[in-house]
Order: C-alpha cells, then sequence, then structure tokens
C-alpha cells in the first residue's frame, strides 16, 4: 500500500468545505498514511475554466503535477472534481502536449515528466478495503447508508478508469469494511447538480431534492459521499430545496472522509460534524 501522497486539496477543501480537509487530515494518521500539502498548489479550474481558457487551464494543471513530481509522489485529492481535472490533464499531456505546455512552465524554471500518478481517497480505501477494516474501533452496525457516487468520481470513465461508470463498487465496498449497509438508493450515480446550480437553479433544486427524496424512501439514515462539491449541494442547498418541492424529508449527508472517521472512532467535532448545514451530530 502506498502511505505517503503529495495531498492536492483544492479550493473547496481549504474554504467552504473546511469540514472534509479536517476529516481527511484526522482519518489519514489513523489509516497509516502521510499527506504532505503540495507547495504553491492551484485552482484544478473546476470543471469549467478549461472552457474559457483551455491551454491556460492545461498549464495550471501541469504546474500542478510538476510540483508533485518535485516531491517525488503520487498525488492524491479527496475532491472528485480535482481528480477529474487532474487525470484529464495528465492524460492530454501524455498524450503529446507535453513539449509544448513544458514551455511555459520552463519560464518559472518547471517541467512536467509524467511521473505522478493522481488518485483519490474513495480509490485508496476501496484498494486497501482490508486495512480499513482492520482500523476500525467503532463498527457503524445498523447505519444506513446513501452511497452517493456523484458525476466526476465516475465519469467519463475514459479518463477516470478506476472501474465501470454504470455499475461501480468502490463505495459499497468501504461501507461494508466499516460495518455499515448500503440502503436501496436508484439515484446512486445521478448528478448532484453543483455546477449548473446558478444558470440553472430551479432544476438543480429538484435534482437536489430527487436525491435526498430516494435516499430517505430507503431508509437512509445519511447519505455519504466521496466529492465535496456533491456534499455541499446535497447538504447546503436541502432546506431549499425541499422546501421548493414541499418535502419533509431531511437527510445528513456527509463526505467520505467524516463518515470513514466515525468508524475510526474519531469525535465528530474532530471531523467538522458541527459544520454540517443539515445536522449530522448525532451520528457520531
Amino acid at each position: 500500500m502506498q502511505t505517503e501522497f503529495a495531498f492536492f486539496p483544492g479550493c473547496v477543501l481549504t474554504q467552504a468545505a473546511k469540514e472534509s480537509k479536517m476529516a481527511l487530515e484526522a482519518v489519514a494518521p489513523v489509516l497509516g498514511i502521510t499527506l504532505k500539502e503540495i507547495p504553491g498548489w492551484s485552482c484544478c479550474g473546476a470543471s469549467q475554466a478549461q472552457d474559457v481558457d483551455h491551454v491556460a487551464t492545461l498549464v495550471a494543471n501541469a504546474r500542478n503535477l510538476a510540483l508533485a513530481e518535485q516531491m517525488g509522489l503520487p498525488v492524491l485529492t479527496s475532491c472528485s472534481t480535482c481528480l477529474l481535472m487532474l487525470r484529464r490533464a495528465k492524460a492530454e499531456l501524455d498524450d503529446g502536449q507535453k513539449d509544448r505546455i513544458n514551455t511555459f512552465l520552463a519560464k518559472g524554471n518547471m517541467a512536467y515528466k509524467g511521473t505522478s500518478d493522481v488518485t483519490s481517497l474513495l480509490w485508496v480505501l476501496a484498494q486497501n478495503a482490508d486495512m480499513l477494516k482492520s482500523k476500525v474501533v467503532k463498527p457503524l452496525t445498523g447505519l444506513k447508508v446513501a452511497a452517493f457516487y456523484g458525476c466526476h468520481s465516475l465519469r467519463p470513465e475514459s479518463a477516470l478508469g478506476f472501474e465501470s461508470s454504470v455499475n461501480p463498487s468502490s463505495f459499497e465496498t468501504i461501507v461494508s469494511a466499516v460495518g455499515a449497509q448500503t440502503a436501496p438508493f436508484a439515484k446512486r450515480l445521478d448528478c448532484c447538480g453543483f455546477h449548473a446550480v446558478y444558470p440553472a437553479e430551479k432544476s438543480v433544486m429538484h435534482m437536489t431534492s430527487e436525491i435526498v427524496n430516494d435516499a430517505a424512501a430507503g431508509g437512509a439514515n445519511c447519505i455519504v459521499t466521496p466529492c465535496p462539491l456533491c456534499q455541499m449541494q446535497l447538504d447546503i442547498y436541502q432546506d431549499n430545496a425541499q422546501e421548493i418541492s414541499k418535502s419533509k424529508a431531511r437527510v445528513p449527508v456527509l463526505h467520505l472522509s467524516q463518515f470513514v472517521g466515525l468508524a475510526l472512532g474519531i469525535p465528530g467535532k474532530q471531523l467538522g460534524l458541527d459544520y454540517n448545514v443539515i445536522d449530522a451530530t448525532k451520528l457520531g
């Protein structure tokens, strides 16, 4: 098992979803994982910047990857959108764009070489489920979980390549390892709508409501997601979405790191549960 990573937090973990970063930094040492934050990292572009300036976005992520290469470590992120952006950039660089983009990086005495892989917390935990299970001190027996993958953990499969985008199992493997149970959840592979909330707010609120209602109908005690953007969308906007849809269902939404932290016996406050909008403190 790889135990040391160049950690790419991404913008949202340092600000709006700081509870996810708190939880990850609490969970990592218990699992024997060392996270070394990439010095001087910059925004990945959040899946939209490439539509404004594709080359600039590619240069920015080549730089992020080059910084990790200087550390001699693979990259780990716990944001699914950052995962997608970094892996897409790496694939494009390795497919003939490296020399061109390195002409930009050379101005900062840097170069992308292609030596650092990019992975996610979801993938690392799924690949090491037996190790995770051995670290559990508070099995989440009886907890029914709606495991929400979100788009950028799975799609496009060509860029991510870890598992099937239509029949994934990594999340369920982790839920089982910590002793919890997956609830019936038809919306598990749906889009949360985060990236469209401003131009299409009404439609996105209906998407959010449908996901929460589906989780509630399956008897889930909580929704868990590996993406802080999905966690924010389903948590922060849940009250508004449910009021619009006239639904009384309310379901706490945890980031994967918070969920795993509960099974490792880490106090809820250390996992940032008191920062969640829909009350999640009773879970810990």
